[in-house]
């Protein structure tokens, strides 16, 4: 388990997803993200391989390097790995039960909040709780889900911006937050609001009570 206590004793890390320019990871990077994410599923983010390589390169070791992925099988898994570099992969959508086992790097596995709190037995790495609608900038009702006794790290997802992501940070004590339309204007990544993102996430206010 990952008791709440060793959860308030570090700084929430950030992800920001859905980039899909030079620019914008150029930005995300040099505020002070810890994840960037490249979206594989079709989506008004989508990048494709090829593409994601080429941004790829432009970020530092020390910033991981996710793929977002809809229910894709292990082959095309592992065929994004060894093309872009990756770091983690984040599966939306049914998988099987084995998906996670013997990957490459890391697994996020997410999970759509629908009001019933229920969080499924997973053997990805880290968890993901988003909105029913993933990618919708719609927050789901925190009070329906219960992560006091969850195995792994968690990230917190859905409808987070500058706004509120200090209230999400006090309420969950995630490992991380997870932000996409929450920093975009007029469906396009907005270079300012990412930097007040991850402003308001590292500049103290996300240390937890």
């Amino acid at each position: 388990m990952w008791p709440r206590e060793l959860r308030s004793c570090r700084l929430t890390k950030v992800k920001i997803c859905g980039l899909s320019t030079k620019e914008a990871v150029e930005t995300a990077v040099s505020a002070g993200a810890d994840y960037i994410g490249f979206v594989f599923a079709p989506s008004k983010r989508q990048v494709s391989l090829e593409e994601a390589t080429e941004l790829a390169n432009l970020i530092p070791v020390n910033v991981k390097k996710v793929g977002v992925f809809v229910s894709p099988s292990r082959a095309q898994l592992l065929e994004a790995i060894d093309k872009v570099g990756l770091d983690l992969v984040q599966v939306h959508g049914q998988v099987a039960d084995d998906l996670f086992e013997d990957l490459p790097c890391a697994s996020i596995q997410a999970v759509q909040v629908d009001g019933n709190g229920h969080v499924p037995h997973s053997r990805a790495d880290y968890l993901l709780f988003d909105a029913p609608v993933a990618g919708s900038g719609q927050t789901f009702d925190w009070g329906q889900l219960d992560t006091a006794e969850l195995a792994q790290p968690f990230f917190i997802a859905g409808g987070l911006k500058e706004d509120n992501v200090a209230k999400a940070i006090q309420h969950f004590s995630p490992y991380a937050v997870d932000v996409s339309s929450g920093v975009e204007t007029d469906g396009q990544k907005d270079h300012e609001k990412i930097r007040r993102f991850i402003e308001r996430v590292k500049n103290g206010i996300s240390r937890t009570k």
